[in-house]
């Protein structure tokens, strides 16, 4: 958590909070779709995270993809923007949020190797029918046009 989420948890407790945040997605060659899955049992999510203050939408992107995968991207498309009740999200510590996400779809530029964020238990990649159910509910439409 960054020192500024950090600063509004301590002040409002674990109330829900309206987040901008960013989303990735990024396919191989193949199509298949990039996940990360989260270290804290939370399951599987696109690379995805808060916009910090004085980030834009695009560099958050980048930094939060380099963070959880080790990958260098760079986007191209903004695929949607997606908030509401149905991208509400408790964490397991009670901290409540409610994202309004930019999807973008990214290009790999670079794989730097391994992911420095402790977030990240995994990344994999998935075919459309086999991919794990995710806890915000992304458009398939999106994730695979």
């Amino acid at each position: 958590m960054t020192p500024y989420l950090m600063e509004l948890r301590r002040l409002i407790g674990n109330r829900l909070l309206l987040l901008p945040s960013v989303a990735a997605v990024i396919h191989d060659h193949a199509g298949n779709l990039l996940l990360q899955e989260k270290a804290s049992g939370e399951g599987w999510s696109l690379p995805a995270g808060a916009i910090e203050p004085g980030e834009t939408p695009q560099e958050a992107i980048i930094r939060e993809v380099m963070e959880e995968t080790g990958l260098a991207v760079f986007p191209t498309t903004v695929l949607g923007i997606f908030g509401g009740r149905d991208f509400r999200y408790t964490y397991p510590n009670g901290d409540q949020v409610e994202y309004v996400v930019t999807l973008f779809k990214c290009r790999v530029a670079a794989d730097r190797g391994a992911w420095t964020d402790s977030e990240t238990r995994a990344v994999g990649y998935f075919e459309r029918d086999d991919m794990p159910a995710l806890a915000l509910p992304y458009p398939v439409s999106a994730l695979f046009s």
